[in-house]
C-alpha cells in the first residue's frame, strides 16, 4: 500500500510517494526542470497559470508511477501541500477564468488597509485574528472592482490546493484552515465572516464545500484518473498550506513547537493555543490543521517575501556559480561582512514592514574593501538578520522560541545561514530529513485511518549556538537593522 503526496509550490510541483505500513519514502520527483512561469505585467503584481500546476501534477504523478514500476491501483490515499493566499476563480466546469492572483502579488493592500480601516481593529483581532492585509479576500475585491465582467462568471472561489483536489475529483471544497489563510474565517463564531464578505461585497455562495483537513474529502474521478494515471475512486485524505503542511512534516504537534523555512520566501511557524492581538499588521494567526471549534489550535506565521529569491538573484547575477561554492566563499568572510549590508525585501509587500513595499536595497559598498565573497556573506545575513527581526516581531506577540525545527534543504543547508540565526538568538536548529511532498504523503495516511501521528522525526543535525561569537553577531545585527529604520523604511 502507497501513499502520494504533492507540494505545489509557485517555483516547482513536487511529489513523493510513501510506504503505508512503514512511512518510508519510495520516490521524489520535482517538475518542471525549470521553474514553473510567474508573470508580472506591473509592478507589485505576480500571476501564475492554474492550468501548469494541474499540467505539472499529471506530469509528476505518472513519472512518480513509471520510476516506481507501480500502477495507479496501488495508491491507497493523496495528499495535497500548497502555496498559500492564492486566489483561483472557476467557473462551473472548474475551468479556471483567470490566472491565479499568487501569494507574494502586492496589487490588494489598499484594499486590505481600507477595510482594516472600515471594520476596525478590534472586530479584526476579536474575529478575524489578523488584518485583511494582501491576503485572498482583498485579492478577490481587487477583482470584482476591476473586473466585474469576470467576477459575474465566477462559480466559485480557490486556494491553490483546493484548485487541484477539484481538478482530481471534480469537486469543489475548501477548509477552515484554507479559509483562515484567505481571511474569510469568523474565529469568534467559527464561520464565514460575514462581516468581511459584506464589506468586499463578496457573494457566500463562492465559498466551496468545507471539509476536514483530515480525512475523505473526495474520490478521483474517471477524468482524473485519465490524465494522471491513478485509479479512479482513490481518495484524497489531507491537504494544508505549505507551512501548517511543514509544521506537520517536521513533527510540529505540540502548543508551543517552531518551525521555520528557507524557500523562496522565509517562514517561522510557531503553534500555540493562546491568542495575542499585540502585533496584528505584522504577524499573522491561522486555524492550523488540526484546529477544531471545540479544541483550538492556531499557527502564527511570520513572512519574510525576499528570502531564497534574494540569493538566487544573486547565484543568477553571479553566473550561476554553485550554492556550495557560495557557500564556501561566504565563509571566507567575518561576522558583520565588513559593514556591507543587504536588506532582502524586493519580492512584493512585506508583511512584516506592515505591507511597504520597500525594495532591495544593498548599502555601505567601500570598492577598496568588498568583493565577491562579501557579497554572498552579506546576502545571506541580511536574510538571517531579516528573520531574526521577523522573530523579534513574534515574541513580541507572545511566542517563546528555544529552538527552530527546520527542514534539510533551501537556505538552511547553508553553514552561514544557519549558524548566524544559532549564534544571533542564542538558540540551536534541529534540521530533520523531511520534504512538503512526502509530509503530506503521510498526513493522508493519518487521514486515511482518522487518526494523527504522533511520531516524530528523527533529527538529522543539530546547529548549536556558538556563545563566543553571540556579541558579535547580535553588534552585527543591531548594525543591521539600524540601518534599516534609519535609511530604508
Amino acid at each position: 500500500m502507497i501513499a502520494i503526496g504533492y507540494d505545489i509550490g509557485s517555483s516547482f510541483v513536487k511529489a513523493a510517494l510513501v510506504d503505508v505500513t512503514t512511512g518510508k519514502p519510495i520516490n521524489r520527483v520535482r517538475v518542471p526542470e525549470t521553474e514553473i512561469p510567474m508573470e508580472a505585467l506591473q509592478l507589485g503584481w505576480a500571476e501564475q497559470d492554474p492550468n501548469l500546476w494541474w499540467h505539472y501534477l499529471c506530469d509528476a504523478t505518472k513519472m512518480l508511477l513509471k520510476e516506481a514500476q507501480i500502477s495507479g491501483d496501488q495508491i491507497k490515499s493523496i495528499g495535497i501541500s500548497y502555496q498559500m493566499h492564492g486566489l483561483v476563480l472557476v467557473d462551473q466546469d472548474l475551468n479556471a477564468l483567470r490566472k491565479s492572483i499568487i501569494w507574494c502579488d502586492s496589487r490588494a493592500t489598499p484594499y486590505g488597509e481600507k477595510a482594516f480601516e472600515t471594520l476596525g481593529k478590534d472586530h479584526c483581532q476579536k474575529f478575524l485574528l489578523n488584518s485583511p492585509g494582501n491576503f485572498t479576500a482583498s485579492k478577490l475585491a481587487w477583482v470584482i472592482e476591476n473586473e466585474p465582467e469576470l467576477y459575474q462568471k465566477a462559480y466559485k472561489f480557490m486556494l491553490p490546493g483546493d484548485f487541484l483536489a477539484a481538478k482530481l475529483s471534480g469537486i469543489p471544497q475548501t477548509t477552515i484552515t484554507g479559509l483562515s489563510e484567505g481571511i474569510f474565517w469568523d474565529f469568534k463564531n467559527d464561520q464565514t465572516a460575514a462581516a468581511l464578505f459584506d464589506h468586499y461585497k463578496i457573494d457566500q455562495s463562492l465559498v466551496p464545500d468545507i471539509v476536514s483537513n483530515f480525512g475523505v474529502q473526495s474520490t478521483v474521478s474517471k477524468w482524473g484518473a485519465h490524465s494522471t494515471g491513478l485509479r479512479e475512486g482513490t481518495p484524497i485524505t489531507y491537504r494544508a498550506g505549505d507551512q501548517p503542511n511543514n509544521a506537520y512534516t517536521l513533527g510540529a504537534r505540540n502548543a508551543g513547537d517552531v518551525v521555520a523555512t528557507g524557500g523562496t520566501s522565509g517562514v517561522v511557524y510557531a503553534l500555540t493555543d493562546q491568542l495575542s492581538g499585540r502585533e496584528l499588521t505584522k504577524v499573522n494567526t491561522f486555524a492550523h490543521v488540526d484546529y477544531l471549534p471545540e479544541q483550538k489550535m492556531f499557527g502564527k506565521l511570520l513572512n519574510l517575501n525576499g528570502a531564497g529569491i534574494q540569493y538566487r538573484w544573486l547565484h543568477q547575477l553571479m553566473g550561476g556559480v554553485d550554492y556550495d561554492r557560495l557557500n564556501h566563499m561566504a565563509a571566507q568572510v567575518p561576522i558583520g561582512s565588513n559593514g556591507l549590508h543587504v536588506f532582502p525585501f524586493g519580492n512584493g509587500a512585506e508583511r512584516m514592514l506592515d505591507n511597504q513595499i520597500v525594495n532591495g536595497h544593498i548599502s555601505n559598498i567601500n570598492f577598496n574593501i568588498h568583493d565577491k565573497d562579501h557579497m554572498v556573506r552579506a546576502t545571506l545575513e541580511g536574510i538571517a538578520f531579516a528573520l531574526i527581526y521577523g522573530i523579534e516581531i513574534l515574541k513580541n506577540d507572545g511566542i517563546v522560541i528555544e529552538n527552530l525545527k527546520v527542514g534539510n534543504d533551501n537556505l538552511f543547508l547553508s553553514d552561514v545561514f544557519s549558524k548566524t540565526i544559532a549564534d544571533t538568538l542564542g538558540i540551536s536548529i534541529q534540521m530533520l530529513e523531511a520534504t512538503g511532498a512526502e509530509g503530506a504523503a503521510k498526513a493522508s495516511i493519518d487521514g486515511l485511518r482518522g487518526i494523527q501521528s504522533k511520531d516524530y522525526i528523527d533529527i538529522t543535525k543539530t546547529i548549536e549556538p556558538n556563545l563566543p561569537l553571540q556579541e558579535q553577531s547580535i553588534n552585527a545585527f543591531v548594525k543591521w537593522k539600524t540601518q534599516l529604520f534609519n535609511n530604508i523604511i
